[in-house]
């Protein structure tokens, strides 16, 4: 077990918290992270978080987590839980963990603990290993020039564009939506859908937003229920179809197994479509407030993979990670009881600099290392989609647009956990 969590009965010890809790300042904190100013940089912000102390009280219960090495930890010990269903039905009717979307999301990969998450993940098998990506890559790379040709032509003759809109939108749908055999026509609703769903996976969900997850996730039950009849009936040689006949094999009821094949599907969607948009669009933003380093890389694109985990560290797309402790612990010196909650502030974790020399200046040169893809069991299974998305896109660009260049300030949805740039507007300089 590494230094810094140690897992043993909880004793009464004072909170290591320095200087101390300031509840106001840290409510005042999370508001300003939601308006414009925190959006656009919330780097400042996370340095006044970390100033705090690395374990803070939250002010609506459990803790906050700033180092990236006490996250890091939690994210690979085996002792600390994501919040499955037993623990959300235990938080009591009326709380946001019993709402119908939340209740869903416990049923996906991200919500399951061990033994039931060992059962899936091997049910789902090597979704993106390497023979995978090689024939994703081929779609991934003509998804790619289709959509930079529409994007030269929006720009044609001094024209601006929106690039979120245009390009970041569009490729992990053609992506992911390609690879499952779902129609382009359903790629629109699919993207609606998930963009109302990730309010569940928020860290404060009002109970609008909660309602707008709640009708995004019944009508994506509706959806993938029904593709998965229609491959159960027509089978072929895709995803759905292996994962129906391997749960066949594992589920005797042929009603559950769709199910957990359905769960499958909408785990893989939800987890491609929101995060990967935003990489994409911050990766474009992030390089053209650095001209400099963009130049760098036109002549030296053999670093475009470096600089995609920098955009990765730096803006991370998932900015807080939660997990529960399975029993009375103790977090670096820290009592933390049975089921209680630690939100790991990954956003500020992958900006410490105990971890990383200038952490608050983008270089696409330094050997990036990040918790943006999560760690432990629930590393994330898209990350070789992800940066094989991030990595041709920025090899087109180079290529073929070299001179794009943000025209006016991007515009942000006021998220804390999920970033989502809603428009990054561009022209070719």
């Amino acid at each position: 077990m590494k230094a810094g969590v140690i897992v043993e009965p909880a004793v009464a010890a004072p909170r290591a918290v320095t200087p101390p809790f300031d509840r106001r300042s840290v409510v005042s904190l999370f508001s300003r992270l939601r308006k414009p100013g925190g959006q656009c940089n919330p780097l400042p912000l996370y340095a006044e978080l970390r100033s705090m102390g690395n374990i803070i009280p939250a002010p609506w219960g459990g803790q906050l987590l700033t180092s990236f090495e006490l996250c890091d930890q939690v994210l690979r010990n085996k002792a600390w839980l994501v919040p499955d269903g037993d623990w959300r039905a235990r938080q009591g009717a009326g709380t946001r963990w019993t709402a119908a979307s939340s209740r869903e999301m416990s049923k996906t990969l991200p919500g399951l603990n061990p033994p039931h998450h060992t059962k899936v993940r091997r049910s789902a098998g090597n979704m993106f290993d390497r023979k995978s990506l090689e024939s994703i890559k081929v779609m991934v790379e003509q998804a790619t020039d289709n959509l930079l040709d529409r994007l030269s032509r929006a720009l044609r003759n001094g024209g601006e564009a929106d690039f979120s809109a245009l390009v970041s939108e569009e490729l992990p749908v053609m992506a992911i939506g390609g690879w499952l055999g779902i129609p382009p026509g359903d790629f629109a609703l699919l993207r609606e859908f998930t963009h109302d769903q990730v309010f569940a996976q928020e860290l404060l969900p009002s109970a609008s937003q909660l309602a707008l997850s709640d009708a995004a996730t019944a009508g994506l039950r509706e959806y993938f229920m029904a593709l998965v009849a229609r491959r159960r009936e027509t089978p072929g040689d895709d995803p759905v179809s292996g994962w129906i006949r391997t749960w066949d094999a594992l589920e005797p009821d042929p009603e559950a197994a769709d199910e957990a094949v359905y769960f499958l599907a909408l785990f893989v969607v939800l987890a491609a479509l929101e995060t990967t948009s935003n990489l994409l669009s911050t990766m474009v933003w992030l390089l053209s407030e650095h001209p400099l380093q963009m130049e760098w890389l036109r002549s030296h694109p053999q670093h475009v993979a470096g600089a995609v985990e920098e955009v990765l560290r730096y803006d991370s797309p998932t900015h807080v990670v939660s997990r529960v402790a399975g029993d009375d612990l103790t977090l670096a010196g820290v009592p933390v009881a049975k089921d209680e909650m630690v939100h790991l502030m990954v956003g500020a974790a992958n900006h410490d600099p105990a971890q990383h020399t200038d952490p608050d200046i983008f270089d696409i040169r330094r050997k990036a290392t990040h918790l943006s893809f999560s760690g432990g069991i629930h590393y994330c299974l898209g990350a070789p989609l992800a940066r094989l998305e991030a990595t041709t896109l920025l090899t087109g660009l180079l290529r073929r647009i070299p001179h794009l260049r943000v025209s006016r300030e991007p515009e942000w949805a006021p998220r804390v956990a999920f970033r989502r740039l809603t428009a990054l507007h561009v022209v070719e300089s």
